[in-house]
């Protein structure tokens, strides 16, 4: 058990932990009284609240909404910003960006379910690649306006982030943000179904 008192081992547990709180579950339950992981798309993401709290209350949806996208994409910036003031590796780092994601797509609160991952991953690229993840949100901003399918447009911009790493950073490992992409794609994999047989709902 000496592995336990080693710092990134730590850290990395803490990322796991924090990263699985599952934020819109939580904020949907306490302030619209309504238990997301029932409705909708069953996700404890920042769309299905919108979507769910919606039905209900529309003028408290926007605000849930926001709050869990919020909230999701500091909880893994959260983690990293300490680690990052106490001075860990950049391997290190990516490890905590890594487990943070994990955490949310696979909780240890909702026996290893989660939500899609966007919101979290969004937060520790932000960290860890700001630039890129700028053209990334630039992508799934003119994605939702035009497209309006939230999965599709959060796809692509995952796709335009991986390929602006690569141009922009040509020498850092890229492991770690393919296996973020990996978790992200598998998570999304029945709305990939869903988009192919047209059956993926629209953002209204």
């Amino acid at each position: 058990m000496e592995f336990l008192f080693n710092t990134n081992v730590q850290f990395f547990i803490l990322a796991y932990l924090v990263g699985g709180i599952p934020f819109g579950l939580l904020v949907a339950k306490q302030f619209a009284g309504v238990n997301v992981k029932d409705n909708g798309s069953k996700s404890i993401g920042a769309t299905n609240v919108l979507r769910v709290v919606k039905e209900t209350n529309p003028s408290l949806a926007k605000k849930l909404g926001a709050a869990t996208l919020a909230l999701d994409a500091f909880k893994g910036v959260f983690v990293l910003s300490i680690a990052y003031f106490i001075g860990l590796s950049e391997a290190t780092l990516w490890g905590i960006a890594v487990l943070a994601v994990v955490g949310h797509c696979f909780s240890p609160y909702l026996n290893f379910e989660g939500g899609k991952g966007v919101a979290t991953g969004m937060g520790v690229m932000m960290f860890m690649l700001p630039y890129e993840t700028l053209i990334a949100l630039v992508v799934w901003a003119i994605g939702a306006k035009v497209i309006r399918i939230s999965s599709l447009s959060s796809l692509t911009a995952l796709t335009a982030l991986v390929i602006a790493s690569f141009v922009l950073k040509p020498e850092m490992a890229h492991a770690p943000v393919i296996m973020i992409a990996f978790i992200l794609f598998y998570k999304h994999i029945p709305n990939i179904i869903r988009i192919f047989s047209g059956e993926e709902k629209r953002v209204v």
